[in-house]
Formats: C-alpha cells, structure tokens, sequence
C-alpha cells in the first residue's frame, strides 16, 4: 500500500481489463516468490509470516495464508502489481522481494497508521483498511464523486457491506425453496459422495486447462487435484483442516486458517448442501444484482466468523457464493458463481464453478461426476510432500 502513481502500474479501466488481470496474475506469482527463512519443514501450527518470508516488519504474528491475503488487498485496492511497489530486480532475483524501497517503507508507514486509527477509534476492529482510502486508486482521492453522488445507486454482490430489505422473503422459504430446486431432500440425504473429472485453468497453470480431480464426501470434505505437468497443486479440506499444495513455491503446503479455513468449510459443504440451513445461527435476507438480474440473497453469519452470501436466481438455484478471508488489512472477498447444473443421482450439482478472489481466477469445469462411490480416507489427509501420484 503506498501514495504516489508509479510508471509501472496497471490501473484497470472500462477499457483495460485485461491490464489488471495481467497484474493480478503477476501477484499470484510473485507473493510467494520471496526466499526462505530457514524453514526446513512443515511445522505442528501453520507458521507465522516472518518465519517464511524475509524482511518482514509490521505484518508479523499472521499465518502465512493471511499474509499471502494481504498482498491481495494492497493489489485490490491499488489496482498494481507487484512491480509497483518492489524492486524490479524480482523479475530475476526472487530474494530482492526483501529490499525495503521508498515504497515498501511508505506502505510500512502507512499499514502502522492504519493499525493506530482502528486500535484509536475502533476498538482494535478492523474498520479503515487500505481500500477505506484507495478505493482501487493509488492515489486517494480528496475530492468528493459528483457522479456517484448523482448516480445510480448500485449494490455490489461482493461488498461487505449488507442492507437486509423487509420485503424480501424469510431465509427458511429461500433456503427450502433451494434444497427443492437441488432434488429435494431425500436425494440430497441419499448422495453422501462423489467422485468427479474435468478441467482446471487458472494462474498457476497459466491460464492453460489441465486435468482436475475431484474426490467429495458429506458433510464438508472435499479434494481437488489439478495435474499441472510434472507435479500436482492440491486443495484438501478434511472436515476441520485445510491446505493448499502448490508445488515450486517457497512454501509449497500452506495450512489454511482463520475465516480461510472457515471458508473451505463452507465451499466444500456446498456440494452437499442439506446442512446449509443448520450452518449458521444468524440470518439475513435481501436483493442484489448479478448481470442486471435481481437475485435474492441470504447472509449466514457466525459470531467470530467470515459471513456467507448466498444468492439465488428466479429458479431458486445457487449462482453466486461470497465469502471473505482475514488478511492484515482487512479483509478480502472471494466469490465463486456456480453454474452448468446437471443432474446426478437425482440431484442437481454445478458443473462449473467459477472463483475469483484478490490473489487470482481460476475455472473448474467438471465433465463426469460418479456418485456415492467409496472414497479413502487418505483422498482428503495433509498432502504429501513432495505430492505423490495416485
């Protein structure tokens, strides 16, 4: 995070998109190519960020997961990559992530103040992040929007922001009304899992498909394994802990925590969602947009944890989730919309999922899902390391 425009930023525009997801994919990349601290193997606890990285200063004391994050919002809300604010030697030298530039010091500076007026005026909350400011503008703007304040008011589906409307109906009646457009719940109850095959794209496979493998069990296990050529990336999520494999990184297995690991909960429940309705204890309900169709949404929250956007279209299908990850400055969406519902043992699930958060994009596209299959236990254990074939 950092004030000033430099020649090497990406700025997306109406008319640049693909500027800003060049950049983007370039943060994917570079977030974890810093040099190793000494960390010879995987630790009991997901480590702490200045024991992987170098040169780590004010964003001590947050898992590496968390970390990674928070180069996402600094991209997010600056709308640069990782050129912008380190030195360019890193296109060549991974260690000259560590060289404290003008900005890194200035970015330094001003995640300390942003720290001071949360603990100040919040309570330690989270409340003024670096977007509070940016907004997705290197360099804050002081004076105010004449065409947002006379524009058209317009609800962002991924804001964290929630206005619940009266009007809209009770979350029971949306979350039934979905459960009903799946099969209902005695097909949802008979399929207990699934194994499935398709495709994978997105930045770690330079937006190349590649074969995918996706090995699912109720309630909320869940593990996809992309075939990247000479070695596998791998999501797992157990039912209570997550990774994340990504092999030639610094730190190739990253342990999810926090409201990320709440989130690869909620992700893999989705696939079988009888247990959505008794997932959160907190409910509610509104209207969003998507595409320049009303949806209705429903917000699940848990007190300490991320909440959950569901929204639903006019045939009561799944086609959007948000949720979002703690980072050290705040926290970060990640959306997945969902769509392509075929049907499986009676039940329909989504053949195409689409997730796009700060770090990336990427596409699944299944092609043959086999229900209620046996599945091993060791599918969705701690990935290997190195990853092995199976």
């Amino acid at each position: 995070m950092r004030i000033g425009t430099p020649t090497t930023s990406r700025r997306a525009s109406a008319d640049k998109p693909v500027a800003f997801r060049a950049a983007v994919a370039a943060l994917a990349v570079c977030l974890l190519g810093v040099g190793l601290a000494g960390q010879a193997g995987t630790p009991a606890q997901p480590p702490m960020a200045e024991n992987v990285y170098l040169n780590v200063q004010v964003l001590k004391g947050i898992p590496v997961d968390q970390f990674n994050d928070t180069m996402g919002m600094f991209a997010s809300a600056l709308l640069l990559d990782c050129v912008g604010c380190h030195d360019p030697k890193i296109t060549s030298d991974p260690k000259a992530f560590a060289t404290a530039t003008p900005r890194i010091q200035r970015a330094r500076q001003m995640v300390v103040m942003m720290n001071a007026l949360n603990r100040m005026y919040f309570g330690g909350q989270q409340r003024v992040t670096c977007f509070t400011c940016h907004g997705g503008d290197p360099q804050p703007e002081m004076s105010p929007s004449l065409r947002l304040q006379y524009g058209e008011l317009v609800n962002d589906p991924s804001s964290f922001k929630f206005f619940p409307d009266l009007a809209a109906p009770p979350a029971e009646k949306i979350l039934a009304r979905y459960l009903d457009a799946l099969g209902g719940a005695q097909r949802l109850a008979a399929l207990r899992s699934f194994v499935a095959t398709g495709t994978y794209l997105g930045f770690d496979t330079s937006d190349q498909e590649v074969p995918l493998q996706v090995f699912a069990r109720a309630p909320d296990q869940r593990t996809l394994i992309a075939d990247a050529g000479a070695t596998d990336i791998i999501w797992t999520h157990d039912g209570r802990r997550a990774w994340k494999y990504q092999p030639d990184t610094p730190i190739p297995l990253v342990e999810l925590t926090g409201w990320s690991l709440t989130g690869s909960r909620i992700d893999a429940m989705t696939l079988f969602p009888a247990g959505i309705p008794k997932a959160f204890k907190e409910w509610q309900v509104g209207y969003a947009d998507i595409d320049g169709r009303q949806v209705e949404v429903v917000r699940g929250a848990n007190p300490g944890e991320s909440p959950v956007n569901l929204h639903f279209d006019e045939s009561g299908l799944l086609v959007r989730l948000v949720r979002w990850t703690q980072t050290g400055a705040g926290p970060v969406p990640v959306q997945i919309d969902y769509s392509d519902y075929r049907e499986v043992a009676g039940v329909k699930i989504p053949f195409h999922w689409l997730t796009t958060w700060t770090n990336g994009q990427t596409t699944v596209q299944l092609k043959d899902v086999r229900p209620n299959l046996a599945i091993d236990d060791a599918r969705f254990a701690r990935p290997d390391l190195p990853t092995t074939r199976r």
